[in-house]
């Protein structure tokens, strides 16, 4: 069973020794013929716009006292997008610049290998979602730390060394 409502509040917010709120996000991806290919034409990963819809990006959300980095993307990535999947090794960390506060945070940034996209979720009603290549999304995306991320996913996945199978993931 799936809870549809969205966490909210900052009380179980976490915090850094140097007093930036830490961020969690997600890359949520998938291959188009539900197997790993030529990654140019079949890798799609999932962009949501922002509340007020003016701009897109990732899943991303607070990180809270109650759980561990890979629940908290797990979490982001259902309130936000309304997806299930596996969270995979860590991407990085960056610190930015939030736009409507001001304030600095630091950003922790997953791939999310999606197994399951559901019709309701959370924040369906203040979100849209859509698919796209890679590419595209780099395009939309309006946040830089972001394309960072993305990148990192894109050559992890094109590595020949690379097998999903031995990636740690933490299948919430």
């Amino acid at each position: 069973m799936v809870c549809l409502a969205s966490r909210t509040g900052r009380h179980l917010q976490r915090y850094s020794n140097k007093g930036r709120r830490l961020v969690v996000g997600c890359i949520p991806y998938r291959y188009k013929d539900g197997k790993a290919g030529t990654l140019n034409d079949e890798l799609e990963v999932l962009v949501i716009s922002s509340q007020k819809g003016k701009s897109m990006m990732f899943p991303k959300g607070g990180w809270e006292l109650d759980e561990s980095l890979q629940e908290a993307a797990s979490r982001e990535s259902l309130e936000e997008a309304g997806v299930l999947g596996n969270v995979e090794c860590e991407l990085g960390t960056w610190s930015f610049k939030s736009k409507s506060r001001g304030t600095y945070h630091d950003g922790h940034m997953f791939p999310l290998l999606v197994t399951e996209q559901l019709d309701l979720w959370p924040e369906k009603e203040f979100r849209q979602r859509i698919w796209m290549s890679a590419t595209e999304a780099r395009e939309v995306c309006q946040h830089s730390w972001m394309k960072e991320a993305l990148d990192i996913l894109v050559h992890r996945l094109s590595d020949p060394r690379y097998k999903r199978e031995e990636d740690v993931s933490y299948a919430l």
